[in-house]
Formats: structure tokens, C-alpha cells, sequence
């Protein structure tokens, strides 16, 4: 990323990004910290939506900030402030400072150490995240308006729509730190999306489809997204309600990256440490099926979870997350390691580019043929409520999706709950799909558990 082409769309330069930074260190080191480390942001953004072909809403956004953390050997303060003027710079460091001087200390607060920190050519590593979309609010409207008609346009049994929505968003920042680090970089992410509504009273079912890219050139086109979504709404008429049993249940491509990504939450340094997780001491333990593996790679081209670094300048790294079901490693920020007595894995700010695969898994095995696997039981392709306990796994999720019979989808079902528990979950996965999906951040097929209790009437 040039400083030239971090400009386009932004008030702020790369280069005044950088005078920011090494203006607030220095302040900080001359009221006396031991350490400091600094962040300054700005972020750029359209979003319109319609509805039934009408303009609702049109915002233009435009955010900056400056984060500082100061440390007088292990107690740290806090500040931040909006404001770039030389005074508020020098104030937010003084209210950094003056926070540390009254905390208490911490044995596991500072900087990563030197070592761990990214250098300059790691750092300044190009993954092609920046790709700004030069759209300004009435073509964005009229992009929202043809993904709305294309959904109405389906089948006259879509009657209304929730709208449509299309969205393009960029970012640069800039850090550094009194251990040497220094990087940043500009980044960009892009959507449309739009939600049908088939039927009348009671009978009225609701769904809808999005597409989401780093690069506005890449996103479907809104005649696919909005087919699609009328599509997977008409799916869901003349839904019912089913028997409360045990049954073998497949979680649609779309709402299987929750389950990796209650994983990633169980073995976050935070929820080891408070001892807040189902997974806690699971280091070098088979918590999964013996034919999964979760490989990170945070490195990918665009990929929506790459950085050359964490939050905290720690360099990234590709891995083995899971090898044959066998825990190969946790998501650690430099605090929450020395909580655990561990090493950072560069994961301040959270996991990047997750794919979880089976080793069983056969380039055939699209979504009929794991339809085929699942036999008789549920497929599920929506889940509603928060109902996960990550202290002992409980999980208990509304859901809706079809009840399948002999391989087949026999009708659409809803007003369900599903139950189990996350261990056993994910020790009973059977098979994972060829049906790839990437969530955000993480790439799963769709994931067939052996059994699971299901609530209906």
C-alpha cells in the first residue's frame, strides 16, 4: 500500500499517520513511561438502503481516532480522543499517563515482547486488502433497487421486502510502540444485500441473501443475489412444526462457521484464563473428531481475517490450529499468554482465515450428498438466540431449516430448539461438506452431527 493510494477517499495521509504516532511516543517517554504504544485511525463509508423500490436511508460515515497506552512498569493507562490538534494529543497522553500512575499493577500487562513483534518487512507485507469502491449514493441506491426487483421478480407469491442494502467501507491506521514496532495499513470491505418476504399473515416467511467483498468487483451481481434470496424464502412456506426427538442434525454451510466459531471462543486466552470454557487444558488433547483439522492461514489475498499483524504489532503466522481433532494451539494475546504461562500467538484482536476440514471429506460431497449422510433428521440453515454456555458447553439454539427423509428435503420446518452440548458436538462431527462457505473470517462446508435433542410440539 502506497501512501498515494491509502489517500483516495481519506483527510489523512499515511505520513501525517506516522508524525501522529511518533509525536504521542515521545510524549509519553518524556512524562517518564517505561513503555507506550500508540494507534491513530480513520474510517470512510456509504450505506443506502430501499425499500420496495423507494430510497429509506443514505449515510455517509467518517471516523478517526487515536488510541494510547502508557506503562510505568506493569500498571497502564488508557486514553483516546477524536481530536488531532497538538493539545489534545498532549492531553490524551497526560490522561494515559495519570491513569497508570493510580492502577494498580499487573504482572502480565507491557508490550509484546521485542521478539514477537513484527519487523519492518513482515510488517509492511502487501495482502491486497485495499480496494476502494468509487460509488457515490444514487448509483448505490439503483444497485440496491435491481437486487429488490430481481427478488420480487421470482415468484408473485413474494409479496413485500425488508429492503435492500448496499454498503462500501474503507480504513487506514498507522501504530507503533516503544519496542520498535511500526505498521499499518489501509483496508476495504463492500456488501449488497437484500431480504424477500413471501406470503400473507401468518404465513409469512422471511429470509435473505448478502455478498460481501473486499473488492466491489468481485461481489455477486445483484440479480443473483436478489434470485437467491427470493429462492431460499419461497423454500421456507408452508413450514411446520415437528416431534421433540434425538436425530442426526446438519448444519447448513452458512451457520456451521458457528460452531468453529464457538471453538475459537472456548480456547481464546481470556476464557482460559478466567477459566470461563469448556476447553480449558485441552493443549494437546483430541476435542474434535479424529478427521478434523482447523489450519489457519492469515496471509490470504484479500481474505477477510488477513493481517501481516495483530492488534498489538505481533506478527502473524500460518498454523496448524487442530491436527486430527488434537488441539495444536490456542488464540493468544501477549496478556493473556503470560496469564497462561504461554507465548503470544498473535492473536490480539481475534483468529484470522479459519478453514475447518475433514479428512473424510470427498470433492463429491456437495450439499445433496450430505443430504445423503444425514439420512433422516434435520438440516438446519437459520439459528436464533444466544443460548451457548461456554463454562460447560450447554448449547440450546432456536432454529429453523427442513426436516429431511431418505436423503431428501421433505418439508420446511420452524419454532424448534435444538440441544447438546459443545464437547460432545464436536466430538460427534461425522462428516464436513465439499459445500465450502466463508463466514467473515471462516471457511467451513456443511457439518453433519451425529445427534442432537430437538424441542418442537
Amino acid at each position: 500500500m502506497t501512501s498515494d493510494r491509502a489517500a483516495q477517499g481519506f483527510a489523512y495521509r499515511q505520513e501525517q499517520f506516522q508524525q501522529i504516532v511518533e509525536d504521542t511516543l515521545a510524549r509519553a517517554r518524556k512524562l517518564g513511561a517505561s513503555d507506550a504504544g500508540a494507534e491513530v485511525s480513520e474510517g470512510v463509508g456509504l450505506s443506502v438502503s430501499v425499500r420496495k423500490g423507494e430510497l429509506e436511508n443514505v449515510e455517509r460515515n467518517r471516523d478517526k481516532s487515536l488510541g494510547v497506552s502508557v506503562y510505568l512498569g506493569q500498571r497502564r493507562g488508557n486514553a483516546s480522543t477524536s481530536d488531532f490538534s497538538a493539545a489534545a494529543l498532549r492531553q490524551t497522553v497526560q490522561a494515559a499517563y495519570d491513569i497508570a500512575r493510580f492502577t494498580a499493577e499487573d504482572p502480565a500487562a507491557g508490550l509484546p515482547d521485542a521478539a514477537d513483534l513484527a519487523q519492518p518487512a513482515e510488517a509492511a507485507r502487501d495482502l491486497d486488502l485495499f480496494h476502494p469502491w468509487d460509488i457515490d449514493a444514487a448509483a448505490a441506491a439503483e444497485l440496491a433497487r435491481e437486487c429488490e426487483a430481481a427478488a420480487l421478480r421470482v415468484d408473485r407469491r413474494i409479496t413485500n421486502s425488508e429492503g435492500a442494502g448496499v454498503s462500501a467501507q474503507q480504513a487506514h491506521f498507522w501504530a507503533g510502540n516503544t519496542r520498535g514496532f511500526r505498521g499499518g495499513y489501509a483496508s476495504s470491505r463492500h456488501y449488497l444485500s437484500v431480504s424477500p418476504i413471501a406470503g400473507r399473515g401468518k404465513g409469512m416467511q422471511r429470509d435473505g441473501w448478502y455478498t460481501s467483498m473486499r473488492d466491489a468487483a468481485e461481489l455477486a451481481s445483484p440479480q443473483a443475489v436478489g434470485r437467491y434470496a427470493a429462492e431460499r424464502t419461497l423454500a421456507r412456506m408452508n413450514s411446520r412444526r415437528v416431534a421433540t426427538a434425538e436425530v442426526p442434525v446438519l448444519f447448513e454451510n452458512t451457520v456451521a462457521a458457528g460452531l468453529l466459531g464457538a471453538y475459537v471462543q472456548a480456547t481464546s486466552g481470556g476464557a482460559l484464563y478466567r477459566k470461563a470454557s469448556f476447553l480449558v487444558d485441552c493443549l494437546g488433547r483430541e476435542v474434535l473428531a479424529a478427521h478434523v483439522d482447523i489450519h489457519e492461514n492469515p496471509h490470504l489475498p484479500k481474505g477477510k481475517g488477513s493481517a501481516p499483524f495483530d492488534d498489538e504489532g505481533v506478527r502473524t503466522a500460518e498454523r496448524e490450529v487442530v491436527r486430527g481433532g488434537v488441539v495444536q494451539s490456542y488464540f493468544l494475546s501477549s496478556y493473556s499468554a503470560r496469564k497462561l504461562g504461554l507465548r503470544t500467538t498473535g492473536h490480539a484482536g481475534g483468529s484470522q482465515n479459519l478453514s475447518m476440514t475433514s479428512r473424510l471429506t470427498q470433492p463429491g460431497d456437495d450439499l445433496p450428498a450430505m443430504l445423503a449422510k444425514l439420512g433422516r433428521g434435520l438440516f438446519v440453515t437459520e439459528l436464533m438466540g444466544q443460548g451457548v454456555n461456554y463454562v460447560t458447553g450447554d448449547y440450546s439454539r432456536g432454529a429453523a431449516g427442513f426436516w429431511v427423509e431418505g436423503g431428501r428435503i421433505a418439508y420446511p420446518v420452524h419454532e424448534i430448539t435444538i440441544a447438546g452440548n459443545l464437547g460432545e458436538m464436536l466430538r460427534d462431527i461425522v462428516a464436513i461438506g465439499a459445500d465450502v462457505y466463508t463466514q467473515g473470517s471462516k471457511s467451513v462446508g456443511s457439518v453433519l452431527i451425529a445427534h442432537l435433542k430437538l424441542a418442537g410440539a
